[in-house]
C-alpha cells in the first residue's frame, strides 16, 4: 500500500528544493517528521522470536500530529479523558465556515486568522445562547477546528459540540427552549460582526475585499443525541489528520490517485499531480503550538468546579473510564516497544534483546 511517507521521501527532496523558500517552518518540519516515521532515523529496539529464529526491527514513531501513522489511539485516549464533560442531556453540533473571499489570506496567517474564527464564533454562540428566547443561560462548548474538505481543498470550519442548555445564576441547568439551540441567521450576522471588528485591529483587514462583509456566513445546527454519543461523534474531527493512507490508491506517472466520498456518501477519486498533493496536504499543517481544541462557558477548565456541581444537580455520578469504550484496546506496538511484541512472521511474542539509537536529528 502506497503511504504519504513514501510519497513524501520519494519527492520530498525536490518539493523543497523547488517551493523551500516559500514554506512554512511547520510544513517542512512535517515532511522531515513523516519520512523518518518508523523508520531506523526515529530509533526503536531489536526483538528476536525464539519460534522462528529470527530477529526483527521495530522503530518508533515520529508522534507529528499530522502524520497518519501516529494517531492510531489518540481518539479513544481523548474520549476517556472527556468523560467528567459528560451530562446528560441532548448534544448539539455548530459549525461555522470561513467564507471563500478569507480564505486566502486564512492561508497566509493561519495563526491570526484561527484565533480571530475561535474567538468570534465562540463569543458570538455564547452571546445569542444567552439570550432568554434560547436558552438564556451560560453553555458549555467544545470547538475543534478542522482545514480541509474530502478532496483536501482548503476550508477551514470549526465544530463545536454545545449541550442543549446552560446553567443559570443560580447554578440551575435550563434546558433549550423548543427542542433546538439558536437560530442559525441571527448566529450568522452576530459571527460576522464580531469578527470584523476583531479583525479591523489588525493590518490584515485591509486586504479584506467588501464582498466579504455583505455576504451571508454559513452556521449550521444540529442535533447529534446524548452526551456519549456526541463526543464520539467528534473525536475523529479531533485526531483525523487531512489523508489517511488507506485513502490513497496508487502513485503512477508522478500523479497521485486517491479516494473520498461526497455528500451523497457516493466514492469519488482524486488525481492529482504529486506536487499538488504535497501542497494541498500541507497547507492543513497547523502553525507550532496552535491549539485546535478550545474549551469555553461551562466546559472551560475554570469552569469545572461549577460543571461538577450542576452535574450532582442532575443527578448522575461521573462513568468510570470504561464507559466510554469496552472494547479493548489496541496497543501502537510501533511506537511503544515492549517485550511482547507479536512476531510479524508467526505471531507469536518477540524477546526485546536491544535498542535502537536514533540517528537523525530534528530539524531546529
Amino acid at each position: 500500500m502506497t503511504s504519504l511517507a513514501e510519497i513524501f521521501r520519494q519527492y520530498g527532496r525536490a518539493y523543497r528544493a523547488k517551493y523551500g523558500k516559500r514554506m512554512l517552518a511547520s510544513h517542512r518540519r512535517a515532511m522531515a517528521d513523516i519520512e523518518q516515521c518508523r523508520t531506523a532515523a526515529q530509533g526503536g529496539h531489536v526483538c528476536y522470536c525464539d519460534h522462528c529464529d529470527q530477529f526483527h526491527y521495530c522503530y518508533h514513531s515520529c508522534q507529528n500530529r499530522h502524520c497518519p501513522q501516529c494517531q492510531h489511539q489518540a481518539g479513544q485516549q481523548w474520549l476517556m479523558r472527556q468523560q467528567t464533560l459528560l451530562l446528560p442531556v441532548t448534544y448539539f453540533m455548530v459549525t461555522f465556515t470561513l467564507p471563500e473571499k478569507l480564505r486566502k489570506l486564512a492561508r497566509s496567517n493561519q495563526k491570526l486568522m484561527y484565533d480571530l474564527l475561535f474567538q468570534s464564533s465562540a463569543a458570538a454562540l455564547q452571546e445569542l445562547a444567552q439570550d432568554k428566547r434560547f436558552v438564556g443561560a451560560e453553555i458549555g462548548m467544545i470547538g475543534v477546528l478542522q482545514t480541509w474538505t474530502r478532496d483536501l481543498s482548503y476550508h477551514p470550519h470549526i465544530h463545536y459540540l454545545v449541550p442543549g442548555g446552560g446553567v443559570t445564576e443560580a447554578e440551575y441547568w435550563q434546558r433549550a427552549k423548543n427542542g433546538f439551540l439558536v437560530h442559525g441567521k441571527p448566529l450568522s450576522k452576530l459571527f460576522r460582526g464580531k469578527f470584523r471588528a476583531a479583525l479591523k485591529k489588525t493590518a490584515l483587514y485591509e486586504q479584506v475585499p467588501t464582498e466579504a462583509w455583505q455576504q451571508e456566513w454559513v452556521v449550521h445546527c444540529q442535533s447529534v443525541g446524548g452526551g456519549e454519543a456526541a463526543l464520539k461523534y467528534l473525536a475523529p474531527y479531533i485526531f483525523r489528520v487531512a489523508i489517511s493512507n488507506n485513502r490513497i490508491v496508487k502513485v503512477e506517472n508522478e500523479q497521485v490517485t486517491f479516494r473520498y466520498y461526497d455528500n451523497k456518501g457516493k466514492r469519488r477519486y482524486c488525481t492529482l499531480p504529486v506536487y499538488e498533493f504535497m501542497r494541498r496536504f500541507l497547507q492543513h499543517v497547523l502553525p507550532k503550538g496552535f491549539k485546535k481544541v478550545r474549551y469555553y462557558g461551562l466546559f472551560s477548565p475554570a469552569k469545572r468546579a461549577l460543571l461538577n456541581r450542576v452535574r450532582l444537580r442532575l443527578l448522575i455520578q461521573t462513568p468510570p473510564p470504561a464507559a466510554l469504550s469496552r472494547e479493548p484496546q489496541e496497543q501502537d506496538s510501533l511506537s511503544t516497544p515492549s517485550s511482547s511484541l507479536p512476531c510479524p512472521t508467526c505471531g507469536r511474542p518477540m524477546r526485546r534483546v536491544s535498542k535502537l539509537k536514533p540517528i537523525w536529528c530534528r530539524p531546529p
